[in-house]
């Protein structure tokens, strides 16, 4: 064979030794793909409903949670990180008023899109009228956009139902005045909202209590019918979920006591 052939015999092999190359490194990226694509169909069906890819449809939920967030929990934290209004101002917070959350019987519907609708949006004046129980505008937007968008309604008719379910609810007098931290079981907090609603037939399977990692008291959960009956509350409200501390923290209400503490809050 003259030096052209060999050349050109030479040419073929690094020819076919490439497209072998380029087929090994196609079939290996395809199984990886194919692999990909399997894990995700898997995690799809493991992930609990109420994870950020399960929107929902507005209105369709099984029951409602009333959702009240200890103020000095968050403004120890987060809240004092954002300068938020309700942990720089002069007004002293307790509970408050976090949201209103369509829940199903296990996970729960957000950020639900009606037809045609392109962004939740909530009016001015709307917002404006919730600050005294919901005081951060940031929340009063966030909720309605995860939550209230699940509710089946405008954002009026949503923070109406949060306001109505918010007032019914009477807040244990112990907990309006607190000067000191208190360090107390979760059953006691509980024990305390089913003392100051009994009228309203309250009951223990009707609220939670949950908590940080910190072991602070970050909120009370309480649960309603869609049509606003206090009833039990489902899966994700199970105490194990939301705190597994037998005693916790709860900061103190800053400028705690007085007055305008008092009168922050619904009360006996």
């Amino acid at each position: 064979m003259n030096m052209a052939g060999a050349a050109k015999e030479g040419m073929g092999e690094a020819k076919r030794a490439l497209r072998a190359r380029l087929a090994a490194t196609a079939g290996r990226l395809f199984s990886f793909s194919l692999s990909v694509l399997v894990l995700l169909a898997l995690l799809g069906t493991a992930l609990p409903t109420g994870g950020a890819a399960a929107r929902g449809k507005p209105g369709d939920y099984d029951y409602l949670v009333l959702v009240l967030s200890w103020s000095p929990t968050y403004c120890e934290g987060e809240g004092r990180q954002r300068r938020d209004p309700q942990c720089t101002g002069t007004r002293p917070y307790g509970f408050v008023l976090h949201g209103l959350w369509p829940q199903w019987q296990r996970g729960w519907p957000e950020y639900c899109r009606a037809p045609r609708q392109r962004r939740a949006w909530v009016p001015n004046d709307v917002i404006r009228n919730m600050l005294d129980i919901m005081p951060s505008r940031r929340l009063v937007i966030h909720e309605y956009r995860k939550h209230g968008t699940c509710f089946g309604g405008p954002p009026a008719a949503y923070f109406a139902t949060a306001r109505k379910l918010y007032e019914k609810i009477r807040i244990p007098p112990r907990f309006v005045r607190l000067e000191k931290p208190l360090v107390i079981a979760p059953r006691e907090i509980e024990a305390a909202f089913l003392k100051a609603n009994r009228a309203i037939g309250l009951g223990p399977e009707m609220i939670a209590v949950s908590c940080n990692r910190r072991g602070r008291l970050r909120g009370v959960r309480i649960c309603f019918s869609p049509g606003g009956a206090l009833r039990p509350c489902g899966q994700n409200e199970l105490q194990r979920r939301l705190c597994r501390r037998p005693r916790v923290v709860m900061p103190p209400v800053r400028g705690g006591g007085g007055r305008r503490a008092a009168a922050s809050q619904n009360t006996l």
